[in-house]
C-alpha cells in the first residue's frame, strides 16, 4: 500500500515536471544547490573527525542534529510548507486505516527531496565517530531515530495547525504567532547566549548549551553516540529512552489530531452582514479606481498575506537593535530595509487574488484603474507607515540630522517599489497560498526560478531608487545635512515619476495580458 502510494506520488511530480521546462529547471536548481550544500557539510564533518577532538563532535551533532529537527518543524513556514501532493485529506476518502495513513505520509516524508537531503546528511555524520567504532555502530539507530522524529514532528506540527485553526481566522492567528516567534528568534538566543555563563568564552557557551539541550527531546537522540564513546553509559541510555519517548508521544498526538481532522468536518466562519455597511467600498469614490482601492485595502487589512507584512515591518528594528544595539549602523538605517519589504509586497497582488481575477476582467475595469487603485490601496498603508518607524528610529538613536536623507531613501525606494509593481504584477503569476490556508501547507505548482523573481523585483527597485538612495547613505555617513534634504526631493521626484510611468505601463500591460494571466492562474495546480 505505501509503495503504491509513493509510486503515485513520484508520477505526480513527473508528470509536473515534464509539463514545464521552467519548472524542470528549477527542480534541478535546487536539487544541485541541495547536492553542493551536503558535500560541503561532509567537507566540514570530515575535516571535524580528524583535527577535532570528541568534546567538539558531541557539540556539533547535538547542536547540529537539534537544529535540523527545529529546522523541519519551523522551516515550512520560512519557505514553502509540507508537500501536499499526498495528505491525509486526499487519502481520507479510501479504506486506509489512520495507522495506514500515517505510515503513507511518513514514508512520503522520508523519501521527499527534504527527507532525502536530511537522511543523507545525518549519515554523514558517522564520519565524527569512526574513532570510536561503538559510537559509529551505536550512531546508526539514532540517526534514523533522530530522522524520523524531524518527520513526524513536522507531520504533527501540521496536522496540529490545522486542527487548531480549522476556522480561517483560526490559521490566521497561528501562522501570524509562528511568523513573530521566528523573526524574534534572534534577540531570544542572544539573551540565551548571554545568560550563560557570561564569563566563559564562546566554545564554553555552546558545551554548555549543548549539555543542555542534549536532555532535550531535539537533541536527545543526536547525543547518545557522544556519551557511548565518552564511556558514559548511563547517561546514553537516559538520552535513548527520551529520544525513544519523544518519538511515540509525537505519534499518539499527531494520531488523535489526524483522527479528529478526518472525523470531523471543516469549520466555516459565518459572514457577518450588516445592514447598509459596504466597509470601505462604501468609503471610496466609485468606478474602476474607487472600487479597486477599496479592495485592496480591504485585502492590506484583513488578508494575512498582506496583514502579515505589517507585523515584520515594526519587528527589523528591534531584532537590529539587539544584534548591534541602537548606536549601530544597521539600527539607524533599518527604515530603508522596511521601505524595501513594503515596496514589493504586491509585486504578484494579481495571484493573490486568483480566480477572482475573473471579475475584474467582466467588469471592464481598465489596466490603469487596476494599477492606479492598487497603489493608493498600499500607499495609504505602507507610506504613513515608512514616516512614523522612521520618526520613531531617529528618535531612539537621537541622530535627528539624519531625518531627511532616511526619509528621503526610505520614501524613494517605497514609491519606486510601487511603480515596479504596477508592471511586474501585470506580468506576474504564480501559485500562492490562500487567504486561509495554513501555515504549513506548501503550494503545488511554486518552482525554485519563480520563487526567485521576488528578488528580481528587488534589483529593479533598488536601480530606480538608486538616486535617492545613494545621495541618503552619503548624507548619513557624511553628516552632511544639505545633502539629507536633496535626497529628501529627490526620492519624493523620482518616487513619483516611478509610480507615473509604473501605471501607464502596467495599465497598457495589464490591458495586454490580463486574459493570459487568468489562463495561466486556471492551469496552476491545486
Amino acid at each position: 500500500m505505501v509503495a503504491t502510494v509513493l509510486k503515485l506520488r513520484y508520477r505526480v511530480l513527473g508528470n509536473t515536471l515534464s509539463r514545464s521546462v521552467w519548472q524542470l529547471i528549477g527542480f534541478i536548481a535546487g536539487a544541485l544547490w541541495a547536492a553542493s550544500v551536503l558535500g560541503m557539510l561532509v567537507i566540514g564533518l570530515v575535516a571535524l573527525s580528524i583535527f577535532q577532538g570528541l568534546e567538539v563532535a558531541r557539540i556539533v551533532s547535538v547542536l547540529g542534529g537539534a537544529l535540523l529537527v527545529l529546522g523541519w518543524i519551523i522551516a515550512p513556514v520560512l519557505v514553502a510548507g509540507i508537500d501536499t501532493t499526498v495528505d491525509a485529506p486526499r487519502l481520507a476518502p479510501f479504506p486506509l486505516s489512520t495507522r495506514q495513513i500515517m505510515l503513507v505520509l511518513t514514508a512520503t516524508g522520508l523519501t521527499g527531496i527534504p527527507g532525502i537531503a536530511t537522511g543523507i546528511a545525518a549519515l554523514a555524520t558517522i564520519v565524527l565517530w569512526l574513532r570510536w567504532p561503538i559510537a559509529a555502530v551505536i550512531a546508526l539507530p539514532c540517526i534514523a531515530l533522530g530522522v524520523l522524529t524531524c518527520v513526524v514532528a513536522t507531520r504533527c506540527m501540521a496536522t496540529l495547525s490545522a486542527g487548531l485553526g480549522q476556522g480561517r481566522r483560526g490559521r490566521e492567528v497561528i501562522g501570524t504567532v509562528v511568523l513573530a516567534l521566528l523573526i524574534l528568534s534572534g534577540p531570544i538566543v542572544t539573551s540565551v547566549l548571554s545568560l550563560v555563563d557570561r564569563g566563559a568564552d564562546l566554545g564554553v557557551r555552546f558545551a554548555q548549551i549543548a549539555a543542555a539541550v542534549s536532555w532535550t527531546p531535539l537533541g536527545a537522540a543526536w547525543a547518545v553516540p557522544g556519551d557511548v564513546a565518552a564511556g558514559e553509559w548511563l547517561t546514553a541510555l537516559l538520552k535513548l529512552l527520551i529520544a525513544l519517548a519523544t518519538v511515540a508521544l509525537i505519534w499518539v498526538m499527531w494520531r488523535r489530531a489526524l483522527e479528529a481532522s478526518i472525523t470531523s468536518p471543516p469549520r466555516r466562519s459565518a459572514a457577518k452582514a450588516h445592514a447598509g455597511s459596504l466597509g470601505w467600498f462604501g468609503r471610496m469614490p466609485s468606478g474602476g479606481v474607487g472600487a479597486t482601492w477599496a479592495r485592496s485595502l480591504t485585502s492590506w487589512l484583513h488578508d494575512p498575506r498582506y496583514s502579515r507584512q505589517l507585523l515584520i515591518v515594526p519587528l527589523l528594528p528591534i531584532v537590529f537593535a539587539f544584534a548591534g544595539g541602537i548606536d549601530g549602523g544597521l539600527f539607524l538605517l533599518s527604515p530603508l530595509l522596511i521601505a524595501l519589504m513594503l515596496a514589493i509586497v504586491g509585486y504578484t497582488d494579481i495571484s493573490y487574488d486568483g480566480t477572482a481575477f475573473t471579475a475584474v476582467l467582466a467588469a471592464g475595469v481598465r489596466g490603469r484603474a487596476d494599477r492606479l487603485g492598487r497603489t493608493l490601496g498600499a500607499a495609504v498603508i505602507g507610506i504613513p507607515i515608512t514616516i512614523v518607524l522612521t520618526i520613531v528610529v531617529v528618535a531612539v538613536t537621537g541622530r535627528w540630522e539624519t531625518l531627511p536623507a532616511l526619509l528621503g531613501g526610505a520614501l524613494g525606494i517605497v514609491l519606486a517599489g510601487y511603480g515596479v509593481s504596477a508592471v511586474s504584477s501585470a506580468l506576474i503569476v504564480m501559485p500562492v497560498a490562500g487567504p486561509g490556508d495554513s501555515p504549513f501547507k506548501s503550494v503545488p505548482g511554486q518552482s525554485f526560478l519563480t520563487s526567485l523573481s521576488v528578488f528580481a523585483v528587488w534589483g529593479v527597485c533598488i536601480v530606480v531608487s538608486a538616486p535617492a538612495l545613494v545621495i541618503a547613505l552619503i548624507s548619513v555617513f557624511t553628516g552632511q545635512a544639505l545633502l539629507g534634504w536633496i535626497a529628501l526631493a529627490v526620492g519624493i521626484v523620482v518616487g513619483i515619476a516611478a509610480v507615473v510611468v509604473g501605471i501607464v505601463v502596467g495599465g497598457r500591460t495589464l490591458d495586454r495580458t490580463g486574459p493570459d494571466l487568468l489562463a495561466r492562474m486556471k492551469a496552476f495546480p491545486r
